[in-house]
């Protein structure tokens, strides 16, 4: 039976009189790789920043790794959370040792081999040559930026990844690169991702699980291969059409498409919301 690391129930998010979610309820298992998207302002990233904290719940419980997030410090709740943003955000005034050594320079205080071996196989597993530790953010192409700020959200060793359109500000060439590289990283670290994009194509290609939202509602939460057979409804059908005629398959291979989970050597159960 697979480890629920996420739970969500009964959430609900307002801002004064404008209800953003009103009543979510799903899980998220352990090791998935959960792609989020869905038309613009439906709640996807109010849902991730929910989940480290950065947004409070205006009602409802969110469990992580089994405790109630409201029963936890949230500055210790986000470092035990690797999240990675559109553009990554590095300080610009460290270099990339430390801008990557950050979250485990504040966790391992004065271990300071830790940290570095931390630093270390970080630059390795997201590809970035060591010689590059003394550059500044300013001196990095946009692609090795976006390795830094994911080699950063990694570096703690957390269990959960929080990715919010990381690839959104990089040219197609590299997009594809990274979205590769966070690949070959999932299967090799098994660490919990969930990713916001407004991109199908993206969406379908890395999950495990794909996460739709329409209006702060879950409109389908299932396999890519499943997304792609059988659309909840009209806003999902709409939504992943183009891709379908792009495999150029039949209704009954559908799911040997590019995007689909089978094709990208994932396999599962279909997985409902509560």
């Amino acid at each position: 039976m697979s480890e629920k690391i996420i739970e969500f129930r009964h959430v609900k998010k307002a801002y004064g009189g404008n209800t953003i979610i009103d009543d979510l309820n799903f899980s998220v298992n352990k090791g998935d790789f959960v792609t989020m998207i869905g038309s613009s302002g439906c709640g996807k990233t109010t849902t991730l920043k929910m989940i480290n904290a950065l947004i409070e719940p205006t009602g409802g419980d969110i469990f992580v790794e089994g405790t109630n997030i409201r029963d936890r410090d949230p500055v210790q709740l986000r470092r035990s959370i690797g999240y990675a943003i559109q553009g990554s955000v590095l300080f610009p005034n460290m270099t990339v040792e430390q801008n990557i050594a950050y979250v485990p320079n504040l966790l391992n205080r004065k271990d300071k081999k830790r940290t570095e071996a931390a630093v270390d196989k970080w630059m390795k597993i997201v590809g970035l040559d060591p010689s590059m530790k003394e550059r500044y953010p300013s001196e990095l192409s946009g692609g090795q930026q976006q390795r830094v700020g994911i080699a950063r959200a990694l570096a703690a060793s957390p269990e959960i990844l929080l990715m919010d359109e990381p690839f959104g500000a990089v040219d197609e060439i590299t997009r594809g690169s990274l979205q590769d590289e966070i690949l070959r990283i999932h299967r090799e670290t098994k660490i919990t991702i969930l990713f916001v994009t407004h991109d199908i194509k993206e969406a379908l290609k890395l999950a495990t699980r794909v996460f739709i939202m329409d209006h702060g509602e879950i409109q389908q939460y299932d396999t890519p291969d499943e997304v792609l057979r059988h659309p909840a409804n009209a806003f999902v059908e709409k939504l992943v059409q183009r891709e379908r005629h792009t495999c150029l398959l039949s209704e009954d291979r559908i799911g040997n498409c590019e995007f689909s989970a089978a094709a990208c050597g994932y396999r599962g159960a279909a997985v409902q919301p509560m």
